[in-house]
């Protein structure tokens, strides 16, 4: 049975957002999401964020998840992207495993353990291979530092935690195995994608339907690890 879903239609009139007390950008913000109907079919679903489309509709073209896979989910919370793992995966039920990790602590979706942490460190990194008690298959980064407004400096914050998304990849992925990191489009990620290329037979980027077509967010989705290749400068693995 294909597993392709039906995404969330564009239409939809939305609701009357009153502009009383508020900022005129918090005012856009509020009538973009009464309009979005990925933020409605979210709340139907009792997804934590719309961003769970993303990686369901990354995983429909790229087929990376699996039942009985293992996944590692950096960035997890508020845990959509967890939660589509699980299910395709078959958390707890049929085999599959997910580790949720966060700086902030959070309350994993059913089947999924969390580790709250900073992946940069050993600690973290020790807690996430015990979690994931063997080599992960996949391993996915939505990572994205807080916004500051200067497009230039907001690429780079993201190619850094994609940077640090990739080492860590590196570390735990068995042969074969998949990743999948968001980037924002910005000209100086070059280096890094050569560096992921010559670790993974495939490299492609996708921007899914989800994603809002005015971001510049895309992302990086690698397939076929190399587990024996010699680690390019700056890697990690």
């Amino acid at each position: 049975m294909s597993r392709k879903r039906r995404s969330p239609g564009r239409g939809g009139a939305g609701r009357a957002i009153p502009a009383k007390g508020r900022k005129a950008s918090s005012v856009r913000w509020l009538q973009r999401q009464a309009r979005d109907p990925y933020v409605a079919e979210a709340r139907r679903r009792g997804y934590p964020s719309r961003a769970a489309f993303k990686l369901a509709e990354l995983d429909d073209r790229f087929r990376f998840l699996g039942p009985g896979r293992r996944v590692v989910d950096l960035g997890a919370a508020p845990g959509g992207w967890s939660r589509i793992a699980a299910e395709r995966v078959r958390a707890g039920t049929g085999g599959g495993r997910v580790v949720a990790v966060d700086v902030s602590e959070m309350a994993p979706p059913a089947g999924v353990r969390a580790v709250q942490g900073d992946i940069r460190d050993a600690a973290t990194a020790a807690a996430v291979a015990e979690a994931l008690g063997g080599a992960a298959d996949v391993v996915l980064s939505d990572m994205a530092a807080p916004a500051t407004g200067h497009a230039a400096t907001d690429h780079l914050r993201v190619l850094a935690l994609c940077e640090e998304a990739f080492a860590l990849a590196c570390q735990v992925l068995a042969p074969g195995g998949a990743f999948v990191a968001k980037v924002l489009q910005g000209g100086t990620e070059h280096r890094l994608l050569a560096r992921i290329k010559r670790r993974f037979a495939t490299v492609r980027h996708a921007k899914p339907p989800s994603s809002r077509s005015e971001s510049a967010e895309t992302y990086v989705v690698a397939l076929g690890f190399r587990a024996d290749s010699a680690p390019a400068d700056g890697d990690n693995g």
